[in-house]
């Protein structure tokens, strides 16, 4: 595998600071992409060689095991950005934050909502990632996928089947290596100042002190998760190194040696005392991935 251009594994590797829960785990091989034929190549590999794998983007919005008995592929090198007057084209290991600066740079308005989301591109369209009541989905034109059969396919936005914080990506066997957004002319001045704001905010109201991964629950209808969390009297519960945020009840950070157990077992306690107490069944928003 050592051999494939376009790649670099490293075996027994540790995922500690490629998640954003800080969680200890490692896995088998890490393979670090850097072009669409390596990508290509390697997976033709560990098909042959009965080798599981996973995509991982930037580790937001995740709770990852301990160990994986598998390649983790990242797509490191596919981070191209292309302007073409109101189209943005960047590939799918593009940070949302980065290609947030790049439509202000340009004088484009519609992306300032993305500018602090701790993903990538690939993995933002596949979850359908958002802020400020607005999603990824919102200004996207179309994305190029690999399929199961390893062959590059175009698909519009309106092919993708996609509701709240979800498509039907999720569960395709596809890899995003792509994607097109159309944006509106703006003033960049303007965009800064939003941006400004709502940073500001931001600190204000979120742990971004400890790791975490976000928001753990969607905000139900005419409501927030936050509200019924911090009113079922949950703010600063612990399990073991996991705690809900003093700051924010809709976030469980990671105190320093929470495990993915941890997490799991303070989200379910949560998920049940709002269920008891409000009669308000949370949907879990991050995404806990079964290795096993």
């Amino acid at each position: 595998m050592k051999d494939i251009k376009g790649i670099i594994v490293t075996e027994n590797a540790s995922l500690k600071n490629l998640n954003t829960y800080k969680l200890e785990s490692k896995a088998k091989y890490f393979i670090q992409v850097e072009t669409l034929d390596g990508l290509i190549n390697v997976l033709k590999y560990l098909k042959e060689n009965k080798i599981k794998c996973f995509i991982l983007g930037a580790g937001s919005n995740i709770i990852i095991d301990e160990y994986f008995d598998g390649a983790v592929i990242k797509l490191y090198g596919l981070k191209n950005i292309k302007v073409d007057q109101e189209q943005i084209t960047c590939e799918a290991g593009v940070m949302m934050g980065a290609l947030a600066c790049t439509s202000v740079e340009h004088n484009l308005t519609g992306l300032e909502w993305a500018i602090n989301i701790p993903g990538t591109v690939g993995g933002s369209i596949v979850g359908n990632a958002g802020a400020y009541n607005k999603d990824i989905f919102d200004s996207l034109v179309s994305i190029k996928v690999l399929d199961e059969s390893l062959n590059v396919k175009e698909l519009k936005k309106e092919e993708i089947k996609h509701t709240y914080r979800h498509t039907e990506l999720k569960e395709k066997p596809w890899i995003v290596l792509e994607a097109t957004f159309k944006l509106e002319k703006g003033n960049k001045e303007e965009s800064l100042k939003l941006i400004e704001d709502r940073k500001i905010r931001r600190r204000a109201t979120q742990p971004l002190d400890m790791p975490s991964a976000g928001s753990v629950f969607r905000n139900p209808e005419n409501d927030h998760a936050g509200r019924l969390i911090e009113a079922a009297g949950l703010k600063g519960k612990k399990i073991g190194g996991a705690m809900v945020s003093l700051k924010h009840a809709n976030f469980i950070v990671n105190t320093g040696t929470a495990t993915s157990n941890d997490i799991k077992n303070l989200i379910k306690l949560v998920h049940t005392q709002v269920k008891e107490k409000f009669n308000v069944d949370l949907v879990l928003e991050q995404e806990i991935i079964d290795w096993k």
